[in-house]
């Protein structure tokens, strides 16, 4: 299959949700008391209390050559990153890029959707990246975002955003179908700083923009 890829630091900017499995408890019913064969009302024995049977959650299985990855973690967004604060803007870019990694895994971008606003260019570019490496059978392996730091001043720009600069590295993508290998894109081994904006919109942060400033 062909496919146009954007380049790589393009990508860094990049429904159900839910993969992992959420498996139901059993319970354990008791049986009824034994009752008197005569027409009188039978007595009742207490039931067994309901026990559920913890079950073990679904194994999380990485990409590879071998298949898409399955059960993946869905990353939720802290308490401190739902804040209008200095924390609260390096907590919720820290999130972004989470958000980013668990659409590069299951090709369901909607989580980065939710918190980026329409104006996002690199938001848009991480989208058509995503939504390419998953057409039809394919899927994208490694991609991962590491965020080793994230660190505002917390000043608002005459456009009403708030900065943030973000250090981070990111693993190679490997793109495969039924077929198997694609296409491939080697990871940088220097980390990438980028300037990250977000505003503060009806009571949460929308990413604004996603800027490679040092590579």
């Amino acid at each position: 299959m062909t496919r146009t890829i954007a380049r790589r630091v393009a990508s860094l900017f990049g429904a159900g949700v839910l993969l992992c499995g959420l498996v139901a408890c059993s319970q354990a019913a008791g049986d009824p008391g034994g009752g008197s064969p005569s027409p009188a009302p039978p007595s009742v024995s207490a039931s067994a209390t309901p026990t559920p049977t913890p079950t073990p959650s679904a194994t999380y299985e990485p990409a590879s050559a071998d298949g898409p990855a399955e059960n993946v973690p869905v990353p939720v967004m802290p308490e401190e990153a739902k804040l209008e604060s200095k924390e609260g803007l390096e907590a919720f870019a820290r999130y972004w890029y989470e958000a980013a990694n668990y659409g590069y895994e299951t090709g369901d971008v909607s989580l980065v959707k939710a918190i980026s606003g329409p104006e996002c260019v690199a938001c848009l570019k991480y989208y058509e990246v995503v939504e390419n490496g998953f057409i039809d059978d394919d899927w994208m392996a490694g991609a991962k975002i590491d965020i080793q730091d994230a660190y505002s001043e917390y000043v608002l720009t005459p456009e009403g955003r708030y900065q943030a600069l973000a250090q981070l590295q990111q693993d190679g993508i490997e793109y495969y179908g039924p077929e198997g290998l694609q296409e491939a894109e080697e990871a940088d081994f220097q980390p990438i700083v980028q300037l990250f904006e977000a505003t503060w919109t009806n009571g949460q942060w929308l990413t604004a923009a996603i800027i490679t400033i040092k590579q």
